[in-house]
């Protein structure tokens, strides 16, 4: 038995149905069950999103033949669906669909694209199917930086959370800010912060949970940018360091780092106060500090406004929860939402730009886990749908 307990805002028991149901040579196919349900919403200020009340149950058939791991199979519906029982399927035809593969390795893998649970057999925390799954066939999950070649060791999903999350984002309320004048909703189809001079380069926070510090640094170096015209790499170790409203690599609020760099006086490059990963004593000199922010503002939840403000005024601090980052390799994440729930936000990143893939809308989204993680350090989330509460904690700091 699989017991995953609750995770990234769902309860979700899961069993493993027939461990080794069927097996010729050296292949075995396993079948699991998930139930999953969202819980309820006890957060007024995004209670307002459209919940989905729906308990679903879902199966997967994963095939292992001579240590190759690949998903045959994944179905979701209401409780009650009955669940294919495949049973009577010959081994021969399951095998005749690995031909098909759609979820390509890595070049010179050991591991599948969909290996994880089988993959962590040697361990005692479990894997999860389901938590690698529930994508839209436009995203592919598959290797990056937290899947190592070959599979093991890999982390765990609470030692994820614990060393490169922030459950501070929704735990504590933070520093108030005021609500930014709306630009309108007329944004164009397409922008991109990136291709305009805007944004540095991809960041990487290592083991330390600082995804704030990173998220609004990224926020002010696209502000001085536009209303300087010099773009820097500003400083997320003084943050760490110097900001005392936030716990450093325990996690940290946006709305709190906006108020330090402000009491502060500013923030210093990346070259002059370089990044440590770890807490140290606060060695911020006013003299050496490049840039300077005025004040902070929060932004409106709803998506088509915040295209039209990013377009017009700079990259966005956002939050959101990060259920379908850790296994992300490219294409559009859509996590199903009972699995990413919108009110239960736990990371820091940056939106750069958005557009549409194939007619489907996407944010283009600034992470800091290396270039190695995602599209280069980049993850693209789908647009419109609220999609794991990307639209319910938007900041910008205010540069005059």
């Amino acid at each position: 038995m699989f017991n995953r307990g609750r995770a990234a805002g769902t309860r979700a028991v899961l069993g493993l149905v027939r461990g080794r149901g069927r097996r010729a040579g050296q292949g075995s196919l396993y079948s699991l069950e998930a139930t999953l349900e969202e819980p309820p919403c006890n957060d007024p200020t995004v209670c307002r999103l459209p919940a989905s009340k729906k308990t679903l149950l879902c199966s997967f058939e994963v095939l292992d033949e001579l240590g190759k791991h690949v998903l045959l199979r994944k179905d979701c519906g209401p409780v009650d669906t009955k669940v294919p029982d495949s049973r009577n399927e010959t081994f021969s035809s399951v095998l005749s669909l690995l031909n098909e593969d759609p979820l390509p390795q890595k070049p010179g893998g050991a591991c599948p694209s969909l290996s994880i649970t089988w993959c962590e057999h040697r361990r005692s925390r479990p894997w999860t199917v389901a938590q690698l799954s529930m994508e839209s066939p436009s995203s592919v999950i598959s290797q990056n930086t937290f899947l190592p070649m070959p599979c093991p060791p890999l982390l765990a999903e609470e030692e994820f959370r614990t060393i490169y999350l922030n459950p501070l984002l929704r735990e504590e309320p933070g520093n108030k800010m005021k609500q930014d004048k709306s630009v309108g909703d007329l944004a164009p189809p397409e922008w991109d912060w990136r291709s305009k001079g805007a944004v540095t380069k991809v960041k990487d926070q290592g083991m330390c949970g600082s995804c704030w510090a990173f998220s609004v640094t990224g926020n002010v170096e696209g502000q001085w940018f536009l209303n300087q015209g010099t773009l820097l790499s500003l400083s997320e170790q003084e943050l760490l360091d110097c900001d005392k409203m936030d716990k450093a690599c325990m996690g940290g609020l946006p709305s709190n780092a906006y108020s330090a760099i402000k009491n502060l006086g500013g923030l210093e490059t990346e070259d002059d106060y370089s990044y440590r990963g770890h807490m140290q004593a606060c060695n911020f000199s006013a003299e050496k500090a490049k840039v300077y922010i005025n004040d902070s503002v929060e932004l409106s939840q709803n998506e088509q406004k915040l295209a039209a403000w990013l377009a017009k005024k700079g990259p966005i601090s956002v939050a959101i929860n990060a259920f379908g980052m850790q296994f992300y390799r490219h294409g559009i994440s859509r996590p199903l939402r009972p699995l990413c729930s919108p009110w239960l936000i736990d990371h820091a990143v940056l939106l750069v730009g958005y557009g549409n893939r194939s007619d489907i809308p996407f944010w283009a989204i600034k992470n800091s886990w290396g270039t190695d993680w995602g599209e280069k350090g980049y993850y693209y989330l789908h647009r419109g749908s609220g999609a794991c509460g990307v639209n319910t904690m938007a900041s910008s700091a205010v540069v005059d």
